[in-house]
């Protein structure tokens, strides 16, 4: 009896409390949106049965929580916690980007550029609400709708609220459909969602191979920084481009970054556990990546208006949506709504050009926040 009295004590039915069971219920909901409404699933699936993992209630030194040190499970989140994962992933991203339509547009770039205000302005409002400057600047990242970039932000500036800013991060990633065509219709009119594009001009190949090459120079020595991110994303480009490396790059941009989003999605999923996770801290995050998401949207959609009061050559404001580096999601979305009002209005190699730029811009925010709070 004594014994069974143990096996109880130790199992997770007595372990089990509320924060757990909403906890597992997110995690649920996170499976459900991906595979049935198709959110993001190589995101929300891992991270989502990540949370059910995490929040399995055992007893401490079982040496198989991921918070204690040795076990499994916390081996493979030192690569979330001491930054490997973030640059891995942008070594895949950099091998299955086409930067050419950013090339043949450069004015786009400006687009990517002005999403990254919802940054900033986040890093107020959560120093606002009282967080000290490391933790502000870590959560404003999430303005940039890039999860492995807040990620690497968070694991360097403010480790203890790495999961609830990974999660937001990622959920508002996943919800990018939901959140931003309601904010491009209303700050646009359906006259300037008809707006039709030029197609871009085609770029040489000297240009697509010298781009990575001269763009890692020049982002490295104005946020060096962001030496890891940008370093990796502009060398699996070049191996795209190259010609002479396609093996690499292939499995660069398929096998490689598949195998580092499971690790990544499913041990951010997991260190989720509710005592640590259900805090005001996280609900306030959550709050204000939610508010950076849709200041971002807004800031590059009502840029894009101001460049055309500037231009006679117009640009179609939805696309300023895509400058925030949900790649290529936020493209997609901008097609999609354009495609609502105008079938054979075709904006999404237009906009990739902002979507990609904001990229890059999400990476040298984040190098200037780490250099500047770091």
């Amino acid at each position: 009896m004594e014994t069974f009295l143990n096996f109880l004590h130790t199992g997770a039915l007595f372990n089990f409390t509320w924060g757990n069971f909403i906890m597992l219920a997110v995690g649920c909901i996170f499976i459900y949106l991906g595979i049935a409404k198709d959110y993001e699933p190589l995101l929300l699936v891992p991270i989502g049965f990540g949370m059910l993992v995490g929040n399995i209630p055992l007893q401490w030194g079982m040496n198989i929580s991921i918070y204690e040190e040795g076990s499994v499970l916390s081996i493979l989140y030192k690569g979330v916690t001491q930054g490997w994962y973030p640059p891995l992933i942008f070594l895949g991203i950099g091998a299955m980007t086409d930067f050419s339509c950013m090339l043949a547009s450069p004015r786009l770039i400006l687009l990517g550029a002005a999403a990254q205000a919802g940054i900033f302005l986040t890093f107020i409002g959560a120093v606002a609400l009282g967080f000290t400057n490391t933790d502000a600047a870590s959560i404003a990242i999430i303005g940039g709708a890039d999860g492995p970039t807040a990620i690497f932000l968070s694991s360097k500036l403010a480790p203890q609220l790495l999961g609830a800013i990974a999660v937001s991060a990622y959920s508002y990633m996943a919800l990018v459909p939901v959140i931003q065509p309601p904010i491009i219709k209303l700050l646009t009119t359906k006259k300037e969602r008809l707006i039709r594009m030029k197609p871009s001009k085609p770029v040489s190949k000297r240009l697509r191979i010298l781009f990575p090459i001269i763009a890692f120079l020049i982002t490295a020595f104005i946020a060096p920084g962001s030496l890891n991110l940008l370093g990796f994303l502009f060398f699996g480009n070049l191996l795209k481009e190259s010609g002479v490396t396609e093996r690499l790059a292939a499995t660069a941009r398929t096998a490689f970054i598949d195998i580092i989003t499971i690790l990544l999605g499913l041990t951010v999923g997991a260190s989720t556990d509710a005592s640590r996770f259900l805090t005001p801290d996280s609900i306030k995050i959550f709050a204000l990546g939610a508010g950076s998401f849709a200041v971002a949207t807004a800031s590059g959609v009502l840029f894009a208006k101001l460049m055309n009061l500037l231009s006679k050559k117009k640009i179609n404001p939805i696309i300023g949506a895509a400058g925030v580096s949900a790649v290529p999601d936020s493209a997609r979305v901008c097609q999609v709504v354009g495609a609502r009002e105008d079938p054979n209005n075709f904006l999404i190699m237009h906009a990739m050009a902002p979507n990609v730029a904001g990229v890059i811009g999400s990476a040298v925010a984040a190098g200037i926040l780490l250099a500047t709070f770091g």
